[in-house]
């Protein structure tokens, strides 16, 4: 199934640990130059960058991609992706694929994967990534975002805690997985979703919900709107929020033709 996409990476300058990360050097090129390159290879129609710093703009437009400049005030990346979708006039069912600026190893596939599948269904206006959990310290791991899906596969839940907790199940599995029907599943942050779902998420107020978990995503859920979870092979590599990050990425990328 052929499907037209267009992929924004929100990039802004500020960072608490790496200041200036989308400009930072890697094999020979800003981060954010082989993040746009990993949307190019996924075969989308347009990737823009959304930023609010003259820096980055310019940086992107040395490297042949687009840019578009951004209000500063925004409180999130979708906000500032609603902003280029209307810079643009994209139409109500044009689908966006929002890409972090900081995922220069995400596999192309998986962007149109995301892409793919909102467009294979008319039920939900967003879709998002998981895949199956093999190690038993990520089912415990906060940072490790889980989620649960019903038996279409749309989201039932997200939750940083072990979910689905099987009673019993875990004392029993003697430090492995427990063996259970239902897969523990990682949820991947990446999202695609029709510029008509974008306009109404930008209407919405933080849920009592996202602020408990910590998770954006159950706003969305809390409204009452449906989430298709489409499941990958694997976890896809981490991307760089620290120094060390920076280093591995660096390495990986210098070996690459």
């Amino acid at each position: 199934m052929s499907v037209g996409f267009k992929v924004v990476i929100p990039a802004r300058y500020g960072s608490s640990r790496l200041p200036g990360k989308p400009l930072l050097d890697i094999a020979g090129k800003p981060m954010i130059a082989h993040v746009c390159a990993r949307a190019q290879e996924a075969d989308a129609e347009e990737v823009v960058v959304a930023t609010d710093d003259g820096r980055i703009f310019q940086a992107v437009h040395d490297f042949g991609f687009k840019a578009v400049m951004t209000r500063s005030d925004h409180q999130s990346g979708t906000e500032r992706i609603a902003e280029v979708a209307r810079h643009y006039g994209w139409e109500g069912n044009d689908i966006i694929v929002n890409l972090q600026g900081d995922e220069p190893l995400i596999p192309p596939a998986y962007i149109r994967d995301v892409a793919t599948a909102l467009a294979r269904q008319q039920y939900a206006g967003i879709a998002t990534l998981a895949a199956k959990i093999i190690d038993t310290d990520e089912i415990f791991n906060p940072n490790a975002v889980k989620v649960v899906l019903n038996k279409e596969g749309y989201a039932l839940y997200f939750s940083r805690a072990p979910i689905p907790w099987e009673r019993g199940a875990f004392a029993l599995a003697e430090g492995g997985l427990p063996t259970s029907a239902m897969p523990y599943l990682r949820h991947i942050g990446m999202y695609a979703y029709t510029v008509d779902f974008l306009t109404r998420y930008c209407q919405w107020d933080a849920s009592v919900l996202e602020t408990v978990e910590a998770l954006e995503q159950l706003r969305i859920l809390w409204q009452g709107e449906a989430i298709l979870v489409e499941i990958v092979a694997k976890t896809p590599p981490a991307g760089v929020d620290t120094a060390e990050d920076l280093v591995r990425v660096s390495k990986l990328l210098a070996l690459q033709p």
